[in-house]
C-alpha cells in the first residue's frame, strides 16, 4: 500500500469538485500504487476532509480496501506502508473483545486507535504514513514511521491543509508555483540532498520521522508532536556472546517479519554484509529458492558482482543480475532525477531505479540492507571521532590551515574514482577545530565556504545546519552514538530512505528494510560501543553473530558502494546540458550562483583538470529540476 494525499479545508466544498482535485492529485502518484485507489470524503459547512490513496496490494489481497471505516463511521483511514507486528497486535486485541472484519494491518490500526487514540501509533512496528479522520474528536491525525521509511509533505494555505506522499501531488494542488527555500536550498548544496522539516519549497515541508500531525477542525489549527519521546539509552550490563546472540536473533525476527506478503519476494543483493546477511536470513526460513537481485557497472571501479555471486551460490537462489551501461541512462535519467520531485543529487538513486525496474518484473516486494551501517555503525565516516581528536590533539589550528592550502593541488584528482586521493582530502576538509568535523564529513558536496562563493548574498545562509543542530541536540557530536543519531536523524531520512522510497516505487516495486526495526535498534544503542566498532573494525558484533554463515574473512572483505560514475558521463554524454546551464543569461535570469565561479568549477571538471564531480553533479541536478519548474531556460 504506497501513497497517500489529503486535503482540508476550512471552507464547505462542492463534492464533485473536491472529488476532481483529489482525483488529480492521486493520479499524479498513480506508479505506487497501480492496483487500486480509494477515496474519503466527508463535507460539512464549516470543513471538508477529503482523503485519498492508491494502493499496490501486498497483504490481504481481497479484504484490504481502502479508505476503511470504524463499525461506526465515526473514524475513516488512508494508510501507506506495512505494519510487520500487525498480527500480534491483532491477538492482543481479539484477547480484550475486539473483532476484525478483514485479515488487513490496516484495519490494525483502526482498531488499535480506537482503543488506546494517538498512544497506538508508538505500538505500530513498521513502514508508514497515514491519516485519521477522527469525527468524535473533530480532528484529523497525520503520522510518519520511527525511521521515516515513507515520506509525508505538507502545507498550510488560508484556506486548505494539503498534504501527500509526493510533492507532485500538493504543488500540482497549490494556484500557484511555490517559490524556493533558502533553507532548503543551502541545505541541498552542501548534503546533497534535503532533510526533514525542509523541502526545495518555501511552506511545504516534511514531517519528520516519529512525529505526527493533530489537525483541530474546530479551530483550524494544527501542531506536530513525537510519537515517542527518546529517552536516555541505559547500556546494558551483557556479555558480547550474548549481545551476540541477541542481535542473530533479533535480526532473524525482523527479516521474518518483514517477510510476511501474499505475493512474491526477493533480495537486493550487492554482495555486503547487511544485503548478504538479510539474504541468508530470508533463505532460511524460505521453504523455496529466493530471488536475488543484483548491479554491476561496466567501469570495473564500480563493479562488485562478484562479491554478489559468492551469496548468491551459497544459498542457492535464483540470481538475477544486471551491467549498466551509460546509454543504460540516457533515456531513464530525466524521469529518474525529476521524480524526486525536488533536487536530489545522491548518484546511487540511478542504479538503485534500474535494479528495482528490473525486480519489479519478477517479484512485487524487495528485502534490502538499508540502516545497517547506521544501526550497527559500519561507515568509514564513524572513525571521525577518534582521528579528529588525534589529528587536533597533534597538529595547531595554524598548521592545519597551511596543510590544507599545501594539499589543495597534491591532492587534486582529474578521475571520478573515489580513490585514497579523494578521500584523504575529503577527510582533511572534515578535520575541525570546533567541534563540527561529522557535520563537515556528511557534508558531500559544497563546504561552506565553497558555498559562500557559489551563492550570490540574496541566498546564502552562513551556518546552514544551525536549525538541524537545535532540533536534534546534536551541535558537536563527538562519538559513535552522536554520530549515529545524526545519520538517522538526517542523512538516513533525508537520503538513503527518499532514494529507495521513490526508485522503488516509480517501478511499483514495495522495498522493506529488516534493519530498520526499532527493537533493533534499541538493542544497538543499548550495547558498548566497542562492540559495534572494535578498534578500526566497524559493525563488529553484527559480523560476529552471523560469520559462521559465510566463508572465513568473507563479511570482512571492504565495498566500494553503489556510486556511479556521473563524474565521467558529465564529461561525455552529458556535457551539452550541463553547459547550458552556466549559460550567463540563464544564471542571471536566476539570480543564485556566481557565474564566475561556477563557470570554473564546471569548466575544469570538463577539460579534466580537476575531479569535480560530487558538486558538479549536485549543480545538474538542482538546474535540471529548476528548468523543469519554473521553465526559463
Amino acid at each position: 500500500m504506497c501513497g497517500i494525499n489529503g486535503i482540508i479545508s476550512n471552507t464547505h466544498k462542492e463534492y464533485g469538485l473536491l472529488h476532481s482535485e483529489l482525483s488529480k492529485m492521486n493520479q499524479l502518484i498513480f506508479h505506487r500504487g497501480p492496483d487500486e485507489d480509494g477515496f474519503y470524503l466527508d463535507i460539512s459547512e464549516s470543513a471538508s476532509v477529503a482523503m485519498a490513496m492508491r494502493r499496490l496490494s501486498i497483504i490481504d489481497l481481497s479484504t484490504g480496501k481502502q479508505p476503511m471505516y470504524s463499525d461506526d463511521n465515526n473514524l475513516g483511514l488512508v494508510f501507506n506502508g506495512e505494519i510487520y507486528n500487525y498480527r500480534i497486535l491483532k491477538q492482543q486485541l481479539e484477547n480484550i473483545g475486539v473483532t476484525f472484519k478483514t485479515t488487513s494491518d490496516t484495519e490494525v490500526i483502526l482498531k488499535l486507535y480506537e482503543q488506546k487514540g494517538v498512544d497506538a501509533f508508538k505500538e505500530l512496528d513498521g513502514m508508514f504514513a497515514f491519516s485519521i479522520h477522527d469525527k468524535t474528536k473533530n480532528k484529523v491525525f497525520i503520522a510518519r514511521d520511527f525511521f521515516g521509511e515513507k515520506p509525508l509533505y505538507y502545507t498550510k494555505t488560508k484556506t486548505d491543509f494539503i498534504y501527500g506522499s509526493e510533492l507532485k501531488s500538493i504543488v500540482n494542488y497549490l494556484p500557484n508555483k511555490p517559490s524556493i527555500s533558502l533553507e532548503g536550498m543551502n541545505l541541498y548544496f552542501r548534503l546533497t540532498y534535503i532533510p526533514a522539516p525542509y523541502s526545495i519549497y518555501e511552506n511545504i515541508h516534511k514531517l519528520e520521522s516519529n512525529h505526527y500531525i493533530e489537525f483541530d477542525l474546530t479551530s483550524d489549527t494544527f501542531s506536530i508532536h513525537d510519537i515517542e519521546k527518546q529517552k536516555p539509552v541505559e547500556k546494558l550490563d551483557i556479555s558480547f556472546n550474548d549481545a551476540k546472540k541477541k542481535v542473530h536473533d533479533e535480526v532473524m525476527k525482523s527479516v521474518e517479519t518483514r517477510s510476511i506478503a501474499d505475493v512474491s519476494l526477493g533480495t537486493f543483493l550487492s554482495g555486503g554484509v547487511d544485503s548478504s546477511v538479510v539474504t541468508h536470513c530470508l533463505a532460511e526460513i524460505s521453504s523455496e529458492k529466493i530471488e536475488t537481485f543484483s548491479i554491476g557497472f561496466e567501469k570495473q571501479i564500480y563493479d562488485e558482482t562478484d562479491k554478489s555471486q559468492v551469496v548468491a551460490k551459497l544459498v542457492n537462489s535464483n540470481h538475477h543480475e544486471f551491467i549498466v551501461k551509460e546509454s543504460d541512462f540516457k533515456n531513464n535519467i530525466d524521469d529518474i532525477l525529476l521524480n524526486f520531485d525536488e533536487p536530489f543529487a545522491d548518484s546511487s538513486a540511478l542504479p538503485t531505479y534500474l535494479v528495482s525496474k528490473h525486480a519489479s518484473d519478477f517479484v512485487k516486494v524487495a528485502l534490502t540492507g538499508d540502516g545497517g551501517d547506521e544501526v550497527f555503525g559500519g561507515y568509514n565516516k564513524y572513525y571521525m571521532g577518534k582521528l579528529n581528536n588525534r589529528y587536533t590533539s597533534i597538529v595547531h589550528k595554524n598548521v592545519h590551515q597551511q596543510i590544507l592550502k599545501l594539499s589543495s593541488s597534491f591532492l587534486k584528482t582529474k578521475d571520478d574514482n573515489r580513490g585514497r586521493r579523494f578521500q584523504l582530502n575529503r577527510l582533511l576538509k572534515a578535520f575541525n577545530y570546533d567541534g563540527n568535523q561529522y557535520w563537515n564529513i556528511i557534508s558531500l558536496a559544497f563546504t561552506d565556504e565553497e558555498k559562500s562563493q557559489l551563492f550570490n548574498n540574496n541566498v546564502l545562509i552562513k551556518d546552514t545546519f544551525l536549525d538541524l543542530k537545535d532540533k536534534h541536540n546534536q551541535h558537536k557530536p563527538k562519538n559513535l552514538t552522536d554520530f549515529r543519531m545524526v545519520d538517522k536523524n538526517v542523512s538516513l531520512e533525508g537520503d538513503m530512505l527518499v532514494k529507495v522510497d521513490r526508485t522503488s516505487m516509480f517501478s511499483s516495486l514495495e522495498c522493506r528494510a529488516p534493519f530498520l526495526n526499532k527493537a533493533i535498534w534499541d538493542l544497538s544503542n543499548s550495547l558498548p560501543e566497542n562492540y559495534l566498532m572494535k578498534g578500526w573494525n566497524k559493525k563488529y558484533i553484527l559480523k560476529e553473530a552471523f560469520a559462521d554463515k559465510f566463508e572465513p574473512k568473507f563479511l570482512d572483505k571492504s565495498k566500494q558502494g553503489f556510486g556511479v560514475p556521473v563524474g565521467d558521463w558529465l564529461r561525455s554524454s552529458l556535457k551539452p546540458e550541463l553547459l547550458s546551464y552556466i549559460d550567463p543569461k540563464f544564471i542571471e535570469s536566476q539570480n543564485l550562483f556566481n557565474i564566475d565561479y561556477i563557470s570554473k568549477l564546471v569548466n575544469n571538471h570538463i577539460n579534466s583538470k580537476q575531479d569535480n564531480s560530487m558538486r558538479v553533479w549536485c549543480f545538474y541536478t538542482f538546474q535540471k529540476w529548476y528548468l523543469n519548474t519554473y521553465s526559463i531556460l
